[in-house]
Formats: C-alpha cells, sequence, structure tokens
C-alpha cells in the first residue's frame, strides 16, 4: 500500500520562537517564551537591550511558543504563562508579533515550492509534499528543501519523507530540530511501534485515555489489538482506523486547495469585563475580533453565510450563538451587525473571560460578491448583567 509514493511532512522549529531570535540574536541559546503582552524590562546599559523575565507576567495570558531551551523546563505552547512562570521564572518573554510570522510563513512556503511544486498547506508551519516521480532520492531532497529555507528565511526546519502522510507526520518530530528522516515500511517495528499512541495525529487526548484503560499504551500494542476489540469499544469507523494507522496505513491523497471550513479568532481578557459596566471596552474588543475574521476572509477570498459568537464567563461556562442570514458577508461591518443577532440570545449571568467571533457557510467571493445585511450590532443589544 503506497508502496512508490513518497509524502513528505515539514514543520518549522519552533516557529515563531525563532523568528523572535532572528530579530535578537543575543538570546539565542536562552529560554526565551512567546505569549502575552509585553512585560516592561529592567533599566539597562545605554545601547544595550534588555527583556521582560516571565516571572514578573501577570495576567491569562497562554504560551504561543516556546524555544527548546525553554521546553527543557517544561514550557510549552497552550500553557498559562502564570504556570509557566513557576516552572521557568528566569526566562525571557517576549510578546507574539504575528504579522511577521505570516510574513516568514509565506516566505518559507515560496522557498518550498521552487523544488517541490506539489504542496499541502496545513498552517502557518507546516506543509506536505508529494514528492512521488521526482528526480533525486529521498535525503537529496530533503537536504534541498532544508537548504531552500534555510536560506531564504534563516530558519531551521523538521521533515520526514515517508510512503504517506500519516508516517511522514510522526517522523518529522522524531528527530527535532533541523531533523532530517526517512521511514519506510520497514521501519515500522522499530521507529513507529515503541512510541506512544497519542504520537499518531488523530488520536487525541480522551481516545488516548481509553486505550491506556485498555492497556493499550503504544503504537505497537495497538497494531496487535484485535480490529474488532477495537471496534467495541471505539465503533467500527473509528476502531477500524486505529488498527490501520497503527500498521502505518493511509492512502489519503494531498489536498491542494483545500477551503477552511470557518474561520474565527478569539481572545481572553486580563481582567473579567462587565456586560454593562465595561460595555466601551467590550464593543471595541468585538469591532477588533470582526476586524480581523473581515481581514481572514479577504486574504483567502471567501465570504461567509453564518456568523457566530463564543462567550466564556467567569465561572468557565462557555455560549455560543451562531445566526445565518440569506446574503454573502466579507466586511467587518456587516459580520458585527449579524452578531448583534447571537449576542441578543445570550444569557449574560457572570463576568465575562473571553469572547470569540467565527464565520462559517465559506464561499468563494469571485462566485458570491457580498451584499450588505440588514441587521443590528453590539450597541442594539441591551443584554443581561
Amino acid at each position: 500500500m503506497g508502496a512508490d509514493r513518497r509524502i513528505a511532512h515539514l514543520d518549522m522549529d519552533a516557529f515563531f520562537a525563532s523568528v523572535e531570535l532572528l530579530r535578537y540574536p543575543e538570546l539565542r541559546g536562552r529560554a526565551v517564551v512567546v505569549g502575552g503582552r509585553r512585560v516592561p524590562a529592567p533599566e539597562g546599559e545605554p545601547g544595550q537591550r534588555v527583556f521582560g523575565r516571565l516571572g514578573d507576567y501577570a495576567g491569562r495570558g497562554v504560551v504561543t511558543t516556546s524555544t527548546y531551551e525553554a521546553r527543557a523546563f517544561g514550557v510549552f505552547s497552550g500553557m498559562g504563562l502564570m504556570q509557566s512562570a513557576k516552572l521557568a521564572p528566569d526566562a525571557v518573554l517576549l510578546p507574539a508579533d504575528f504579522e511577521a510570522y505570516r510574513d516568514y510563513s509565506r516566505r518559507f512556503k515560496q522557498a518550498v515550492l521552487s523544488v517541490a511544486p506539489v504542496m499541502e498547506d496545513r498552517g502557518i508551519d507546516e506543509i506536505y509534499l508529494d514528492l512521488t516521480g521526482m528526480d533525486g532520492s529521498d535525503e537529496e531532497l530533503a537536504v534541498r528543501i532544508k537548504q531552500a529555507v534555510g536560506q531564504t528565511t534563516g530558519l531551521t526546519c523538521s521533515i520526514a519523507i515517508s510512503p504517506n502522510k500519516l508516517l511522514s507526520k510522526i517522523g518529522s518530530d522524531l528527530d527535532k530540530p533541523d531533523g532530517l528522516t526517512l521511514l519506510s515500511w520497514a521501519d515500522l517495528p522499530s521507529r513507529i511501534w515503541p512510541l506512544p499512541v497519542s504520537k499518531v495525529n488523530g488520536i487525541g487526548p480522551k481516545a488516548t485515555s481509553k486505550l491506556q484503560s485498555l492497556g493499550i499504551k503504544t503504537i505497537g500494542e495497538l497494531a496487535q489489538s484485535p480490529v474488532h476489540e477495537l471496534q467495541t469499544h471505539f465503533g467500527l469507523q473509528y476502531g477500524r482506523w486505529l488498527h490501520d494507522a497503527a500498521h502505518g496505513r493511509d492512502d489519503r491523497a494531498l489536498e491542494t486547495s483545500r477551503q477552511p471550513k470557518s474561520l474565527s479568532r478569539e481572545t481572553t481578557f486580563e481582567r473579567n469585563l462587565h456586560v454593562r459596566h465595561d460595555r466601551p471596552e467590550l464593543s471595541a474588543i468585538v469591532d477588533g475580533l470582526c476586524q480581523r475574521v473581515a481581514e481572514d476572509l479577504r486574504r483567502k477570498s471567501l465570504v461567509c453565510r453564518t456568523v457566530g459568537l463564543k462567550v466564556k464567563f467567569a465561572d468557565f461556562t462557555v455560549v455560543t450563538r451562531d445566526v445565518s442570514v440569506k446574503s454573502s458577508l466579507q466586511t467587518a461591518q456587516q459580520i458585527r451587525e449579524a452578531l448583534a443577532e447571537c449576542l441578543k440570545r445570550v444569557q449574560w449571568h457572570d463576568r465575562i473571560r473571553l469572547l470569540g467571533v467565527r464565520a462559517s457557510g465559506l464561499a468563494d467571493a469571485n462566485q458570491q460578491p457580498a451584499q450588505p445585511a440588514q441587521l443590528a450590532f453590539w450597541a442594539d443589544s441591551s443584554g443581561n448583567p
């Protein structure tokens, strides 16, 4: 199965942090965390750059990424910055600069396309490549791709080449950073089966926990599990997929023209906000989220028919509301007006911790030009306290 295919997965190494190190080379080799807002830096010598400490951070921000030196302390993306500060208080904390990261993302992908033209874009820092039929050995192609990325961006990446997407996704994480991993079917028992089941993309925390409760901890143990037993516990379709994945089976082709199902933006506040007392600040936040979603739609040449709202309250309950309209939407004003219908349907029982805006029901803007939507917006919604 897939014996003649050559599929690569490329993952940039600590991407956001690495971009920051290009800007601040004196931080190389140090524990650096990216996320949250800027922490005031102490006074330094004239002409000397000084940086804020993670231990001085106060707020609810989360780690966007961290250098490998910070990861050695247990600091990983998605962790709360306050929690991370307990693990690495002396780490340098830098605010995220997403404009710079998007710029470098475009650069490295353009560099890769100059070598391998068949690409599936999986996000800001990772891609799949189909190298089937290209001249050169796996190692030669991987080296050319890595060199192109390095020469264009000054950054390193890790790449794995195997017969399919599933194995290459696992492989690109085996030899980080700056890794080059080649996997064949013969490598399955020695390199893949000893790994924990969570290393398989598609086996999340809940499935991992359930598998562990069944005594299945490694991919090899999963491969040895009878398929009918997996189907008993996980259902016919997912049980079969678990068995196939453990054996490295994956016939998926690259999706070279993917259209997302939805686009969303959200923000967690530094302090809980009140729907009435903090209305000006909330209105500004909603405006900003709508603007960012509109920019995402415009950049991808998309329009939407459904707008959604996500609210997380101080008691950590989460409420979502959606509204669909007949006209295609793309501008920030249109999204904001549609969002008012969602806001009116929320019971504001507590202070607000997080707000998010989502656009779904997406379509090609060139085929469905956006039209005005006659809806009210935030200021028309009195809400509940």
